[in-house]
């Protein structure tokens, strides 16, 4: 999986007042807290950094480097304004090598339908799953082969193996399903 690095520094004055202040400049108020750290810390980052982070379908670990000090996170929350959608605040999760954690990772749907060649719509139902791992064997996208599936018929997650990590999202949730059109509905009854 791809690391990112967001270069932080530390909040002097942890008062609601200054979080505008931070937020003029053109950084956005951070925390990372978690078993990777003795406690929580409070810093800023500069807002174009969280570009490749935040604005992507792919997902990425952090290294996270505030004043120095290097630490392994993953996003676990962003908030943003409900009208501008300016990212507001970030939560970050540190991790240790040797502890599982929980995390999303995203599905990437592979090969062809022959529901699709029929007519069929492809439907995606969930974009990621949730699992639980070591970061060091998560993926960068679970694959989801789709050549089996004809009209009608979907894929769901319990249909998905993996001897790395463990996966969360319930068995019986659909990933992905081949629809069967209005049109093809009519016909199929006529036959």
């Amino acid at each position: 999986m791809k690391t990112l690095e967001i270069i932080g520094f530390k909040r002097a004055n942890l008062e609601s007042a200054s979080l505008k202040e931070i937020r003029e400049e053109g950084s956005v108020p951070c925390v990372v807290y978690g078993p990777g750290i003795p406690e929580q810390i409070h810093f800023h980052s500069p807002a174009i950094l969280f570009r490749p982070l935040i604005y992507t379908p792919e997902v990425h670990l952090v290294e996270l480097n505030i004043e120095g000090t290097i630490i392994k996170a993953v996003l676990k929350d962003a908030q943003f304004h409900p009208v501008s959608e300016a990212l507001l605040h970030v939560d970050f999760m540190a991790y240790t090598e040797d502890r599982q954690i929980k995390f999303e990772i995203p599905v990437k749907i592979v090969g062809n339908s022959p529901g699709l060649a029929k007519g069929g719509k492809l439907e995606l139902k969930t974009r990621t799953l949730k699992v639980k791992g070591l970061a060091k064997n998560f993926p960068d996208f679970v694959e989801v082969d789709i050549s089996n599936l004809d009209l009608g018929k979907s894929f769901k997650v319990g249909e998905l193996k993996s001897d790395d990590f463990e996966i969360l999202t319930s068995p019986n949730v659909s990933i992905v399903t081949i629809g069967i059109p209005r049109a093809l509905r009519g016909k199929k009854g006529e036959e």
